[in-house]
């Protein structure tokens, strides 16, 4: 239940770097001279943030939604649009086997059939160069494939009110058409609309598969993609990319995401190639970014990803979207609506309880019944914690002290209260404002979060889900002072197959234990 973290070898106690740890704002990129070997290469201005909230600026967007972009509610309306007017068509054709009554049924039936086609084949994904034309044997075998699928289910129903072979031609023919037009339509409308407001991109990978890449972004505008830097764990802290800047640790990507309102990345290779690496790739999606694969070196070949079809590219260079995981929002609330619930819940149930603790504080150690301090919640932001208090100790050590078991200057009251977690119920307030929740990742001092994300790459991963009370790591031992890359692998794999029954699993464990008497905590 206490904050459990590890012994560290090293690491800096700060996080900023030279040249990519001060991300605010971004301005307009001014071209470069073009020389004839390669694209136009941006000169970009980075300045440094403004006030002490820069640091914790909140996500421009929910995790898992990206705010603008070409989402698949055009295509899905110029389908559907599509497969009504054909359907339209075949029933006010002389002769038509379809009375004039079910033209709207028909029209609904076939535009959901169509719609799910489209989506079996790929035709919603995101592309960066979409084609209707490349699109076109895609939509004209679907279109086939729904036609004849409705007029053989029409002959099976009535055969005297079957399609003939002029009316279905017809259809298919009048379907294609018109799906191929509106999806034209749709396409262009995205490629004026990304040349006219693009979107800040960052790309990772290293050396000059990345420059090529950020180079093409920046010489063709209607792929809607503005560069803005590079992130390539594997470079020095003061390392240049040219006229972009280098970002070199998963702290710096993470300030750059957020401060320059990031919507976009673009991986040079697969992202599974090292851990650093597969490391953005949580950070990215957990703040709404559509994430992409390029192959400048034309060799990437990716096991275990969808591929989007027809191919897709980027300036000659392969490119695919990669595809994560639903964020399962239905789930997710349901998480907050149950944390709520319970707290509120417990803190009625254990009112005398901490009645019966704040007394004894109070009369042990003076005023000053709960402890406050700053801790690294979801996304980095900062909140306040509460504890009860068993040791007086000023700010600056209490912000910086890594542990203070076996203190001598803890009174024998706060020394039962940290051994048996009664420290911790406060913290059901925290749960119930949003805070934290019941299960998750505990949090930490900002200091050690610096400290710990410079050693190991996984640290700051853990912050994609909200802190918990409890959660996998101290039901597996690993509270106090214990390692702290096993408590980063804890996290990241309780984070990576979360569901509501592992936390309901996890909070009956911790039940059964929370009145055992434990040695350390922080």
């Amino acid at each position: 239940m206490d904050s459990a973290a590890a012994r560290h070898t090293g690491g800096q106690s700060g996080t900023g770097h030279a040249g990519g740890s001060a991300f605010a704002s971004v301005s307009q990129a001014a071209p470069a001279a073009v020389s004839p070997a390669k694209p136009r290469r941006a000169v970009t201005a980075i300045h440094p943030p403004r006030g002490p909230r820069a640091e914790r600026a909140r996500p421009a967007v929910r995790p898992g939604r990206v705010r603008r972009g070409r989402g698949a509610a055009p295509l899905l309306a110029a389908d559907a649009l599509a497969a009504a007017v054909t359907a339209a068509t075949v029933t006010a054709l002389p002769g038509s086997p379809l009375p004039a009554q079910a033209a709207a049924p028909a029209a609904v039936l076939l535009a959901a059939a169509g719609a799910a086609l489209q989506a079996g084949g790929g035709l919603y994904r995101p592309r960066l160069a979409p084609s209707a034309l490349l699109e076109l044997p895609a939509l004209a075998g679907r279109a086939a494939a729904l036609w004849c699928g409705a007029a053989a289910v029409l002959a099976a129903a009535a055969p005297e009110r079957a399609l003939g072979w002029n009316a279905l031609l017809t259809a298919v023919c009048l379907h294609v058409v018109l799906a191929c037009a509106g999806r034209g339509l749709v396409h262009q409308v995205w490629r004026r609309s990304a040349v006219r407001h693009p979107v800040s991109t960052l790309v990772v990978g290293p050396g000059d598969g990345a420059g090529a890449v950020a180079a093409a972004l920046h010489g063709r505008p209607e792929y809607g993609l503005r560069p803005v830097g590079i992130a390539d764990p594997a470079a020095p802290a003061d390392g240049e990319g040219g006229p972009l800047p280098v970002l070199a640790t998963h702290e710096d990507v993470r300030r750059a995401v957020i401060q320059n309102s990031v919507r976009c990345a673009v991986f040079t290779r697969p992202p599974e190639a090292d851990e650093r690496t597969a490391a953005l790739v949580r950070l990215f999606h957990d703040h709404g970014c559509r994430l992409w694969l390029a192959d400048p070196a034309g060799t990437a070949k990716v096991t275990g990803m969808r591929v989007a079809q027809p191919a897709d590219q980027l300036w000659g260079h392969a490119v695919q979207p990669l595809l994560p995981r639903p964020a399962r929002p239905l789930e997710r609330s349901a998480k907050r609506i149950i944390d709520s619930l319970l707290a509120a819940l417990a803190l009625l149930a254990a009112a005398p309880v901490m009645g019966a603790c704040a007394l004894a504080v109070r009369l042990s150690d003076g005023p000053g019944v709960i402890f406050r301090q700053e801790r690294v919640g979801l996304y980095g932001r900062s909140f306040t914690l509460l504890k009860f208090r068993t040791l007086r100790a000023d700010e600056h050590e209490s912000a910086t002290r890594w542990t203070v078991a076996g203190d001598r200057r803890m009174s024998p009251v706060g020394s039962f209260l940290r051994k048996s977690s009664l420290d911790e119920l406060p913290q059901l307030w925290n749960v119930v404002r949003g805070d934290m929740s019941l299960v998750g990742p505990r949090p930490e001092r900002p200091f050690f979060v610096a400290k710990f994300a410079a050693v190991h790459p996984g640290y700051e991963a853990r912050h994609r889900m909200p802190v918990g009370i409890t959660g996998l790591a101290q039901i597996n031992g690993l509270r106090g002072d214990t390692s702290i890359e096993d408590r980063a692998r804890f996290d990241n794999h309780y984070i990576d197959t979360w569901s509501l029954w592992q936390d309901l699993w996890i909070l009956a464990r911790t039940a059964a234990s929370f009145f055992r008497f434990r040695l350390g905590g922080s």
